[in-house]
C-alpha cells in the first residue's frame, strides 16, 4: 500500500461518516417536528408569544424546508467529495476544503445567528445536529491534507 494511500482511505471512511449524519441531520430535524417545548416549534412558540398556531406552524414547515434543502445540497457535496477522492481528482483536496469551510459557515450560523425575537433561530439540538457533519468534514480535509502526495497527481 502507498504511503498516501492509508490516509485517503481513512479520509473516504471520514466522508461517509459525514454524509450519514448529513442524512441523520435532516431525519432529526423531522423527528423534532413532533413538537414539545424544545422542539421547533417550541423554540419559535417562546420566541414569537404574539403568533398564532398558524404562523407558528407555518415557520416551523419554513425552517425544516430550509433545513431539507441544507441536508440534500450537504448530500450532494459528500458524495462528489467522495467520487473526487476515489477518482484521484488533482482538486478534490481543495474542493472539499473550501466545502468544509462553507457547510461550517453555515452550521455556526445556525448556532449562533439570533432572528428578529432576540434568540437563536434555531433549537440547540437542530444546531448542533447540522454542525455534527461538519467534524466529520474537518477530519476528512485533515487526513486529505497528510496525504503526501497530492491526490490524482499520478
Amino acid at each position: 500500500m502507498k504511503p498516501a494511500a492509508r490516509p485517503q482511505r481513512h479520509a473516504l471512511r471520514a466522508m461517509y461518516a459525514g454524509l450519514i449524519l448529513s442524512v441523520l441531520a435532516v431525519i432529526v430535524a423531522y423527528a423534532d417536528r413532533a413538537g414539545g417545548p424544545t422542539s421547533l416549534a417550541g423554540h419559535l412558540r417562546s420566541g414569537y408569544p404574539a403568533y398564532s398556531p398558524t404562523q407558528i406552524d407555518a415557520a416551523a414547515h419554513t425552517y425544516l424546508v430550509l433545513l431539507t434543502a441544507l441536508g440534500g445540497v450537504g448530500v450532494a457535496c459528500w458524495l462528489g467529495a467522495i467520487r473526487a477522492v476515489r477518482t484521484g481528482k488533482r482538486w478534490a483536496r481543495w474542493a472539499c476544503a473550501a466545502t468544509w469551510g462553507a457547510a461550517t459557515s453555515l452550521a455556526i450560523a445556525g448556532l449562533v445567528v439570533t432572528d428578529t425575537s432576540g434568540d437563536v433561530g434555531l433549537p440547540p439540538l437542530l444546531g448542533w445536529a447540522g454542525l455534527l457533519p461538519c467534524v466529520a468534514g474537518l477530519v476528512a480535509v485533515v487526513l486529505l491534507r497528510r496525504t503526501s502526495v497530492d491526490v490524482g497527481r499520478a
